[in-house]
């Protein structure tokens, strides 16, 4: 039976010139970042420990907590703007030149973020939502609307719905997850860095703002991505439609996409064994002569 790692002895902190970025890191081997999505009371920690002793059995597992959710020192910039910089900052101070990659939802574009501007820093790539465009569905999604809710009226109630959505099986939204995340989601400068991302009124301006701007979005540069990737997603996805997978899965010249039934949006929780099984194999697959 493998030992499930500890909050306690995994955490550490690497001290960088714009603050200390904090980060959890288990087993050894090649190493392996994983990076969180956004959403109220999220950390790296949260979407992933129930991963860790899974993946440190054959990689150096980094989770990475990213600034603007409240465990790495903040920062005054919209956090997913601030967060490829800081991703760029962690492997420089650990001295990693190449790694694999699995992002979660935010954590996910973050990561085709980096593979597109430094396409030698990431090896493989491993996506889990979040990815890409809506073409047949509405968007925002029913979620991103939920969360947008939340963040402008921070009620229990509100949480509690857009945990909901996150999710194919309720069951899974515990009074445990709701109180961890409540006490997070609450925190003031936490709640004034998620307004910045998820205000309604922020984020119109920042969609009327792309809309004016003459710069691609990041969805229509996918092609420049050089790492091997595996795009995850669930099948009853209610925040980023599985929809959103057909631009990358047509446009990223070396990938494969896995959909998992009845599965939400947080598939490394809702179908953790078949996801970290896929996820593994791709992984640890041989590259071709």
């Amino acid at each position: 039976m493998t030992t499930e790692p500890s909050y306690e002895s995994t955490l550490r902190e690497l001290a960088t010139d714009r603050g200390v970025l904090r980060y959890h890191e288990a087993g050894e081997g090649p190493p392996l970042l994983l990076l969180h999505g956004s959403g109220p009371g999220v950390t790296g920690w949260r979407n992933f420990r129930g991963n860790l002793a899974a993946f440190a059995e054959h990689f150096r597992c980094l989770v990475l907590e990213l600034p603007g959710f409240g465990v790495s020192d903040p920062t005054d910039r919209h956090p997913m703007v601030a967060a490829p910089g800081a991703v760029l900052r962690f492997l420089d101070g650990l001295g990693l030149h190449q790694v694999d990659v699995i992002g979660n939802s935010m954590g996910g574009i973050v990561a085709g973020q980096v593979a597109m501007a430094h396409p030698d820093r990431i090896r493989r790539l491993v996506t889990i939502g979040g990815l890409g465009a809506n073409l047949l569905s509405p968007g925002p999604g029913e979620g991103i609307n939920l969360l947008m809710e939340f963040t402008d009226d921070p009620t229990r109630e509100a949480l509690v719905r857009w945990l909901h959505s996150m999710v194919h099986d309720p069951a899974l939204v515990t009074e445990e997850m709701i109180e961890e995340r409540w006490a997070q989601a609450t925190d003031p400068a936490t709640l004034a860095s998620a307004r910045k991302m998820y205000g309604r009124a922020a984020f119109t301006a920042r969609q009327a703002a792309m809309a004016a701007s003459d710069a691609p979005p990041y969805w229509a540069m996918l092609h420049k991505i050089k790492a091997r990737t595996l795009i995850t997603w669930g099948r009853d996805d209610r925040v980023s439609p599985v929809d959103m997978a057909l631009v990358p899965m047509r446009t990223i010249p070396d990938v494969e996409l896995h959909v998992f039934p009845n599965c939400g949006h947080w598939v490394m929780i809702e179908q953790k064994a078949a996801w970290e099984s896929a996820v593994l194999a791709f992984l640890t697959r041989k590259d071709a002569a």
